[in-house]
């Protein structure tokens, strides 16, 4: 005796059916008045190309900023004089000139006081226009750090050949450099650095070590640059006004929110800051930064949704308007397919479905052409290309939605014509 059919199974069959025809009809329908189809898609494209060109771009952008960031060590942060991010105006940045400067004094003090930090490393930075080795001569626009030994661990440098800064270095000055291992490459092509010279602005110093690669970073290559001592470096630069960054490393993690209050309470001590007044420096972290990037780009987020909202209302409205034209021009046709046996959810299914793939066809648009546009600008920007697939797959779904509520009311009308009716419509 033969199983009975399975009526769940049978029911899953008729629908998939219904709707692979239902797509079907809604491309044939769409194809058959290209232009008025390309104007219709034309507004959800826009409103879904405007969200995810602003999501990829800023996408690509926190990516790049987490990602040189890193460069820090573990349970990290920086003392200075200005912000980590700023995203105010010029009024905004007058406070920040106002505030004096950090010295190495300050520094050097809150490194002998600082009893819980693992390390204090002092830094100043200039630029070496002339760059040369008895082998070659160097990129332009080499950074020049001077540094204290307790940079290193801050910094996550880690010497790869010879050695780094001593305490001896810095209390006598020594006209000895740690290179960047891209620098050192560029101006020893045929062999080791250590223990040769080169001449920075015109100067000698000798090469006692190069540090292993980190590679690129947004504002280029980070492995461009030389470490010689503060001291040394107050010697060459020390006429020009500089504030100094101050990188203090927290014994372990667990120390590490006990560090910052010790390490703020130890300069507002040095600098004279009075009982209640707001701090005159600026403490540094990953998750401060990360903090501050992701709050502007809330907001910016925010006011892009709600313009792309918009954008996509208007759009669904003229959808509706399009669909109640077309429900219109094929009366008959629907008069003829309720005469020959289609059900009202039928109807209802093939306009509702016709809506959502005229949406969908729109949104698929402006998310090629909006991934395609923010990657362009993170290029130029010299960022990385990302896709933001939340951001994708949300606007799709929206896409999908605004179909379907757009699309009901005209596939409801069309559904509840009368056959009779229908089928004498000229």
């Amino acid at each position: 005796m033969d199983n009975p059919r399975n009526p769940k199974r049978s029911m899953l069959a008729t629908l998939t059916s219904e709707a692979r025809e239902s797509f079907v009809m809604a491309t044939t329908a769409i194809a058959a008045h290209k232009l008025r189809s390309a104007l219709t898609l034309l507004g959800v494209m826009v409103g879904v190309f405007s969200i995810i060109v602003v999501m990829t771009t800023m996408r690509a952008m926190q990516k790049k900023i987490e990602a040189d960031m890193d460069v820090l060590g573990g349970h990290t942060f920086v003392v200075q004089k200005w912000p980590g991010v700023y995203f105010g105006g010029r009024e905004g940045m007058e406070k920040y000139w106002r505030r004096k400067d950090l010295t190495v004094a300050q520094g050097l003090d809150l490194k002998k006081r600082a009893t819980l930090a693992g390390s204090v490393g002092l830094e100043l930075s200039s630029t070496a226009t002339d760059v040369s080795s008895h082998e070659a001569k160097g990129p332009p626009n080499v950074h020049i750090n001077g540094d204290t030994p307790g940079s290193f661990p801050a910094q996550n440098w880690t010497v790869e050949e010879g050695r780094g800064l001593t305490d001896s270095d810095v209390d006598s000055a020594r006209d000895i450099c740690i290179l960047g291992n891209s620098l050192s490459k560029d101006l020893f092509p045929m062999g080791s650095a250590v223990d040769q010279k080169i001449k920075l602005n015109g100067i000698n110093y000798t090469v006692v070590g190069v540090l292993e690669s980190k590679g690129t970073m947004q504002n280029g290559n980070q492995d461009n640059f030389a470490i010689i001592p503060i001291t040394t470096f107050q010697n060459r630069y020390g006429g020009r006004r500089q504030s100094v960054g101050m990188f203090v490393q927290a014994s372990d993690q667990a120390s590490y929110d006990e560090t910052v209050e010790q390490v703020r309470g130890i300069l507002r001590t040095i600098r004279k800051v009075e009982p209640g007044a707001e701090d005159d420096f600026e403490i540094v972290s990953n998750d401060s930064m990360l903090q501050q990037i992701n709050t502007f780009t809330f907001a910016v987020r925010l006011g892009v949704s709600v313009i792309s909202s918009i954008a996509l209302i208007a759009a669904g409205i003229g959808i509706m308007n399009i669909m109640l034209v077309s429900v219109t021009e094929r009366t008959r046709e629907i008069g003829i397919r309720r005469a020959i046996g289609a059900k009202k959810r039928n109807i209802m299914t093939q306009f509702i479905m016709e809506a959502v793939v005229l949406c969908e066809f729109g949104g698929l648009l402006g998310v090629l052409v909006g991934v395609g546009a923010g990657n362009l600008a993170a290029h130029l920007l010299e960022m990385p290309a990302v896709i933001p697939v939340d951001w994708v797959i949300l606007g799709l779904v929206i896409c999908s939605v605004v179909g379907v509520v757009f699309g009901t009311y005209p596939a409801y009308k069309a559904a509840n014509l009368d056959p009779i009716e229908s089928l004498r419509y000229e």
